[in-house]
């Protein structure tokens, strides 16, 4: 059965007055991130994992949450390579419990919710570890080897230690964002103690406050709200210890505001190597395309830009095929319908049409803002926050359709800020006028972060 809606696109992220979830915390696998604690011997037949997450890249394996004593014996919550979730309980080397879902997740614009409820006394042996994905539950498993009646688990094993992010064999980092982690230790909270499904949009499940939770001897609550402290027990339990986690990690991209990124399912050719949470883009020798996850047709709205290194790059809009820069030809269409260059002066163009002036500086190590105003089919650009052009109107082919943050770029090394987790480090946090996003120059008067609560506000 086709899974339920979760929190992506333009959709309202959560009706007025619901729990809000303040922040999130980004695993970019490369820096080989992971919250970590040593359990304490806990309760070893009942447990619940719930969890939130954005994956960036279905290309490898990626560890969500783990409880590991060695390679014969961990309890491993899992994205496969090959985009299902495998859950498995190892003891001595044989499997006590392993399920792998049928149904694949690999939106990287979405926003999961995870829930696994475990009891091995249950009398049901398939109700001895239930999954639940967006508050529905998963009957339908690739895999499916369950706990036997005797069966102890894994994470009341004192000889463990819990990872979350990554894991204790040292690979399988995740690449995606997290919210939201709670582990129960001898409790199994039936599903409705983490989320509940939207009032006025039903197919739509959302979190709710855990706080009241009963967490057990090893259990803990991540909410990620400390900056300086990614790893605080927000339950007051120990602290798991980070590992090459930073403040600068810390993201108000969350299941209740979902935040633009760039996506890697868009690209046809040439796709660029994407990092730091889909907010950073390294292309190659040739032009290499990308955009962003959210589209609008209305609205006013912003986004930063910092070119770190470049052989060329262009900046702009596309429409929802992006395909290549065709550089013989001069023409950008293909990729975004308008563009502004830095590398080649400072100019603006569309299509086969390029102007000759000068817009400004071309230092690579500038922030370069984007100003979008679909209500009135124009663009306009700023330099370290002021503007170097107004109002370039959109050519016909933008004006009529459904356009994204988008770029060409060649032998560069792009940081992008949508507002939600920025790959530079911002030193100034402006928010929007609805209070949203972080950037490091003030958001236009009128204009917004794209975000899910702005688009269903403001977006088309």
């Amino acid at each position: 059965m086709p899974l339920p809606t979760i929190l992506s696109g333009n959709v309202a992220s959560a009706t007025a007055g619901a729990f809000e979830v303040a922040n999130s915390c980004r695993f970019n696998d490369g820096d080989s991130p992971r919250c970590q604690k040593d359990l304490a011997d806990g309760h070893d037949t009942a447990a619940t994992i719930s969890l939130w997450f954005k994956r960036c890249t279905d290309s490898a394996a990626q560890t969500l949450f783990e409880c590991y004593e060695d390679s014969s014996n961990y309890f491993r919550v899992r994205l496969e390579a090959s985009n299902e979730i495998q859950i498995r309980d190892r003891q001595g080397g044989s499997d006590q419990l392993r399920l792998k879902t049928s149904a694949l997740i690999r939106d990287p614009s979405a926003w999961y919710s995870l829930i696994i409820v475990i009891d091995t006394t249950d009398g049901t042996a398939a109700d001895r570890c239930k999954v639940y994905i967006n508050g529905t539950r998963v009957t339908a498993f690739g895999t499916e080897t369950t706990y036997g009646s005797s069966d102890t688990i894994e994470t009341g094993n004192a000889d463990s230690t819990v990872n979350v992010g990554g894991s204790g064999a040292s690979d399988n980092y995740l690449d995606g964002y997290l919210a939201e982690v709670v582990f129960l230790d001898g409790v199994s909270q039936a599903s409705s103690g983490f989320g509940e499904f939207d009032a006025d949009s039903p197919t739509i499940f959302k979190p709710i406050d855990v706080s009241g939770l009963t967490f057990g001897t090893n259990g803990f609550y991540l909410d990620f709200e400390d900056s300086a402290n990614l790893g605080n027990d927000a339950n007051g339990g120990t602290d798991l210890t980070e590992a090459n986690l930073a403040a600068v990690d810390s993201s108000t991209d969350t299941p209740t505001n979902n935040f633009c990124t760039l996506n890697p399912l868009a690209i046809a050719v040439n796709q660029p190597t994407f990092s730091q949470g889909n907010c950073q883009s390294v292309a190659g020798g040739d032009w290499y395309p990308n955009r962003g996850t959210f589209g609008v047709t209305a609205g006013k709205w912003f986004w930063e830009v910092k070119v770190t290194t470049s052989g060329g790059n262009f900046h702009g809009v596309a429409g929802e095929q992006v395909n290549h820069y065709d550089d013989g030809g001069r023409t950008f269409a293909e990729v975004g319908h308008t563009a502004y260059t830095k590398d080649g002066g400072g100019e603006m163009q569309y299509g086969a049409d390029e102007t000759t002036a000068n817009y400004g500086s071309t230092d690579p190590n500038d922030i370069t803002g984007i100003a979008l105003n679909m209500d009135d089919k124009e663009i306009s650009i700023y330099d370290n926050g002021s503007i170097i052009v107004t109002d370039f109107a959109l050519d016909d082919a933008a004006a009529t359709t459904t356009v994204f943050p988008a770029a060409a770029e060649w032998n560069a090394t792009v940081q992008y800020n949508f507002g939600g987790c920025s790959a530079f480090t911002v030193s100034s946090a402006n928010q929007d006028a609805n209070g949203y996003g972080n950037f490091e120059y003030a958001v236009p008067s009128g204009y917004y972060a794209l975000c899910t609560k702005n688009l269903a506000e403001f977006g088309g």
